[in-house]
């Protein structure tokens, strides 16, 4: 039986969801490097530094700085310096600077996104079921403000209300951000909404949590999901076939 008639709302997750990274960290920051005439860094050493980076800070000041009032600029730039100096390059600050500008800009923009084809149309075709659309994502205010609108995805005509982790100061898998969602959907039931998105651990399990309905979309064939369906998760591979699973 279908569940469409029992949901007042549909929450999403935002990238592996609606949209995914187009081609490498490392064409970026190899990009901003010969914008000032360095050459290119190594891929896969400017990616391990990245990682290691971004989860140092994650734990040092989470949710993008939003925990420890750093600004996001700071934030970003921060992580990207240790980015580089764990790859084993460290640039004079000048240069520096220059680099940093030009991979915040990018990354501020929708150059290294794609949106999937299903994005748009589904989301739409869920408010005009009448049921609302919210965006949940661990992502900070740029998504909100610049990347989602770039991609024609649009408060208004894609998504009614949107929680992003680095205007909240909550998380992913934190069950307090789709409790944030519930009130900003109106304080509505938990049974009254569905969660889709592609992360067992960070969408999957504290959406079921606290009783709303969850799916998981499986895009690009990881080997996880036999272990999600396994649990007892509803993995589809598209919006398409959520449609038709909501249908």
């Amino acid at each position: 039986m279908s569940i469409l008639p029992k949901l007042r709302c549909i929450t999403v997750d935002v990238t592996g969801t609606l949209i995914a990274y187009k081609g490498e960290l490392g064409d970026y920051y190899c990009m901003a490097a010969k914008s000032v005439g360095l050459p290119c860094p190594d891929y896969k050493r400017v990616h391990d530094g990245f990682k290691l980076a971004y989860k140092d800070m994650a734990k040092k000041h989470p949710c993008f700085g939003f925990t420890t009032k750093m600004p996001n600029i700071v934030w970003w730039k921060t992580c990207v310096r240790d980015s580089f100096v764990r790859a084993g390059y460290d640039y004079e600050e000048d240069t520096f600077e220059k680099v940093f500008r030009r991979i915040y800009a990018s990354f501020g923009s929708s150059a290294p996104y794609t949106l999937f084809p299903d994005s748009q149309p589904f989301l739409r075709w869920v408010r005009e079921q009448g049921i609302k659309v919210g965006i949940v994502s661990n992502a900070e205010y740029r998504y909100r403000d610049v990347i989602l609108p770039a991609m024609n995805i649009n408060q208004g005509s894609e998504w009614d209300f949107g929680v992003f982790s680095g205007l909240e100061g909550v998380e992913k898998p934190d069950p307090r951000i789709y409790e944030i969602a519930l009130e900003r959907a109106g304080n509505i039931a938990p049974e009254e909404v569905l969660h889709i998105g592609d992360s067992f651990r960070k969408d999957y399990v504290p959406a079921k949590t606290l009783g709303m309905h969850a799916l998981l979309l499986d895009r690009f064939k990881t080997p996880d999901a036999e272990e999600w369906r396994k649990s007892g998760a509803i993995v589809l591979p598209d919006l398409m076939a959520a449609k038709d699973w909501l249908i």
